[in-house]
């Protein structure tokens, strides 16, 4: 039984070595000096309006509804007289800051954002729009991957902290419908122990996720093998990958940052 598993072991570590590979020659060719600067900008607002822009709406409404299901349920579980009831306050700004608007909304996004990107790359590939743009001798990681990457990443900290803004709005309203914990308690524990620094560790966070979101999804498109089936299977290749590296790199990131 060991000898009929280990070629299987040995074809699943190649395939991801050859998977690594051709990720770092990727990013290789995107990370160049753009040939025209003109075409670049025109790229890059295009994308912060499709990737950025377009998230906005969801962003919005899942934080309103996390933050005040947050609070409900914090303070429907924290009943013991002998915990203050500002604690609910300090407990919803600590899991937002900290964790949701972060690396939950990153997750999120990478089932919107990276099929998107991986589906139009890879419908591009099919139908050799890609192979085109190679012929003119034009970069075609360069021209089509770099602009989704530095979009994403110069607008997700609008999106971070807009989730954040969200979801301490919604928490406050759910001081109005539970009766167990008033509005001067959840502001008060809103302000309490406050850290500034907190924000920021969120929004790099944040910008190690729209990397990897961008940048994953884009690998997993532009490699795109097998007509429209690949296609699929490449949108959900880069949502799976998407979101167990961000949870990975959420695991590193704590242990960097904050410990």
């Amino acid at each position: 039984m060991e000898e009929k598993n280990t070629p299987k072991r040995l074809g699943f570590f190649a395939h991801s070595l050859k998977a690594v590979g051709e990720y770092s020659l990727l990013m290789k060719q995107v990370f160049r000096r753009p040939a025209r600067w003109s075409m670049f900008f025109k790229q890059l607002v295009h994308e912060i309006a499709k990737i950025g822009l377009d998230s906005l709406l969801i962003v919005i409404i899942i934080s309103f509804f996390i933050g005040t299901v947050i609070t409900i349920q914090l303070a429907i579980n924290i009943s013991s007289p002998m915990i203050p009831r500002f604690t609910i306050g300090y407990s919803t700004r600590e899991i937002i800051l900290l964790e949701f608007s972060s690396s939950i909304m990153c997750l999120i996004l990478a089932g919107k954002i990276g099929s998107s990107i991986a589906s139009e790359l890879g419908t591009m590939r099919v139908t050799e729009q890609i192979d085109a743009l190679e012929v003119m001798g034009i970069n075609s990681a360069n021209f089509l991957i770099l602009p989704k990457i530095i979009g994403l990443l110069l607008f997700i900290p609008i999106l971070s902290i807009i989730s954040m803004a969200t979801a301490i709005g919604g928490g406050f309203l759910a001081t109005f419908v539970t009766s167990t914990l008033s509005a001067e308690d959840f502001e008060y524990g809103m302000q309490l122990f406050f850290k500034p620094s907190n924000v920021l560790y969120s929004i790099i966070k944040s910008l190690v996720y729209a990397f990897i979101i961008t940048s994953g999804s884009s690998y997993f498109g532009y490699y795109v093998r097998g007509g429209a089936l690949g296609v699929g299977v490449a949108s959900t290749n880069a949502v799976v990958t998407s979101s167990v590296l961000i949870l990975l790199a959420d695991v590193l990131l704590t242990n960097l940052l904050l410990i």
